[in-house]
């Protein structure tokens, strides 16, 4: 199959849709407000990817929650930082842990979440549903129908993911002789 060879006009239009956007645009998005079909689209997003990486810019064009998006390269976060004034606060270790559980056993209640953990989970829940990180999915149909937790599009995006299934495996993060004897019960279950 050949490539195709696209005029910088239809690159152009393409980067200043994401230039202007502000959160991933869906690949259907760009093809419309460009007047492309899908595939066209596709082939101009990763010819504009490659240029980006072969000259060596400082942003790069990113595929993450279910969009396309311009972002700086990461090694330049601490300058824009010094610039911006304002580092980014970090979530600490308890909130990073949760969001974890979240992240591999979602749909998962607080009390599942306290029962991996061993400790109260509210504060850290109240942490991640105000950054955004997770949401209330449901309830469980069960006595008291207890709120269950899901990641967010906002997860995917902050985490530079395109879906779910980018998470690392498990097993790759962790030596099974090395986990807590209830995190290792509840992965066994999964």
């Amino acid at each position: 199959m050949s490539k195709v060879v696209f005029s910088a006009d239809l690159s152009r239009v393409l980067e200043a849709l994401l230039f202007v956007a502000d959160e991933p645009v869906p690949l259907a998005a760009l093809a419309d407000a460009a007047g492309l079909m899908p595939a066209a689209t596709r082939e101009i997003l990763a010819d504009l990817a490659d240029r980006y990486d072969r000259e060596n810019r400082a942003w790069q064009l990113e595929e993450v929650a279910g969009g396309y998006r311009l972002a700086t390269r990461p090694e330049y976060a601490p300058y824009i930082e010094r610039l911006l004034r304002r580092p980014q606060p970090g979530l600490s270790g308890a909130a990073l842990e949760t969001l974890a559980i979240i992240a591999y056993q979602q749909p998962v209640t607080r009390l599942a979440i306290e029962q991996v953990r061993g400790v109260k989970a509210d504060h850290c829940l109240a942490t991640l549903l105000g950054k955004g990180l997770i949401k209330e999915v449901g309830r469980k149909e069960t006595l008291g129908r207890p709120i269950l937790y899901g990641t967010t599009e906002q997860f995917l995006r902050h985490f530079g993911l395109r879906s779910l299934k980018e998470l690392p495996k498990i097993e790759d993060i962790f030596v099974q002789e090395e986990l807590p004897l209830s995190l290792e019960g509840e992965l066994a279950n999964k």
